[in-house]
């Protein structure tokens, strides 16, 4: 099946709403991004990501010692004797925010839907580039790529990337987190930190791509999965026979939740879905912020960035 491709950076069938709400809502965010930013990253920000990219300085004489891999043999045939290219930790941090929109996430359990407090999420990470003058970019996704904004730093480039998190409207269903890696490994020209804000809920038959993808993506950038969990989710409630649709399918399916086996296997299920992508993440050492739907999800950032700053000291 031909993958459906971001027209202009961005699908021609998805919508927008922009409301006094969505203003609102950008607002209160920037409100608590502002003290986040201030309290919290000040200063530390670009040393908890791994890897940082080098960017090129200067050249100097070659002295007895010195990585005889460094020689600039361009400089070093003008000048007549060895020079040494220097390099420097890149001053930006580019950082690409991932937001999987498929339509399990306009549900949950707590007081805001999944796909609100991933929006939200994602909307802190980038006022907090922001704040740090750093270059961020945006990925939306369903069963495909949806919209993309290129990384681009500056107050207008990350009030976009806000307004579109916020008010964006998908025209899929669907989840394929794959190929939203496979596309950020094709865009992305310098090592970069990626945040995948998903619920992972990923089936049998897309659990094998998801994995190639993510081992691509995390020799040459810095992953991070954001797991959004809804307690509620994962547990059947016995109120006898109960009609469940798949949000992603439309598949429509009548269940007894009177049956203690069977709220057992939905139960079940979910736990080895759960652990499935768990195993993944510890095998490809990829630091996980965990975020319950049902609590405030800053102190799980708080936790990740003072987690990242004690081990890179």
């Amino acid at each position: 099946m031909k993958q459906k491709q971001p027209v202009g950076g961005q699908h021609r069938h998805a919508t927008h709403v922009f409301s006094k709400e969505v203003a609102a809502q950008v607002r209160r965010i920037e409100l608590r991004t502002k003290g986040l930013v201030e309290s919290l990253f000040n200063g530390e920000y670009h040393s908890v990501f791994k890897g940082r990219g080098l960017e090129f300085s200067d050249v100097r004489e070659y002295q007895p010692g010195d990585d005889v891999r460094a020689i600039d043999w361009n400089v070093t045939a003008r000048r007549g004797h060895l020079f040494l290219k220097e390099y420097v930790e890149e001053r930006e941090l580019t950082a690409l925010l991932i937001v999987d929109l498929s339509a399990s996430k306009e549900f949950g359990t707590g007081e805001k839907s999944n796909a609100t407090i991933a929006s939200e999420i994602a909307a802190i990470l980038a006022f907090a580039a922001e704040g740090n003058n750093d270059r961020v970019g945006l990925l939306l996704v369903t069963d495909h790529v949806e919209l993309f904004v290129p990384p681009d730093s500056g107050r207008r480039h990350v009030m976009r990337i806000v307004l579109e998190l916020l008010s964006f409207r998908p025209s899929g269903r669907g989840t394929r987190l794959s190929i939203a890696l496979e596309y950020a490994s094709r865009v992305l020209h310098r090592r970069s930190a990626i945040f995948l804000v998903s619920d992972f809920l990923l089936d049998d038959d897309t659990d094998p791509a998801f994995a190639r993808a993510a081992r691509l993506v995390k020799r040459d950038h810095d992953l991070v999965p954001i797991r959004l969990t809804d307690p509620g989710g994962a547990v059947l409630p016995n109120v006898g026979l109960l009609a469940l649709v798949d949000p992603e399918t439309g598949e429509r399916l009548i269940v007894d939740t009177g049956s203690a086996a069977k709220r057992r296997r939905y139960t079940d299920g979910k736990a080895a879905q759960r652990d499935r992508m768990t195993a993944l993440f510890r095998e490809l050492r990829m630091d996980t912020i965990e975020v319950s739907t049902t609590e405030d999800y800053v102190p799980a950032l708080i936790h990740f960035f003072r987690q990242r700053e004690r081990v890179s000291r």
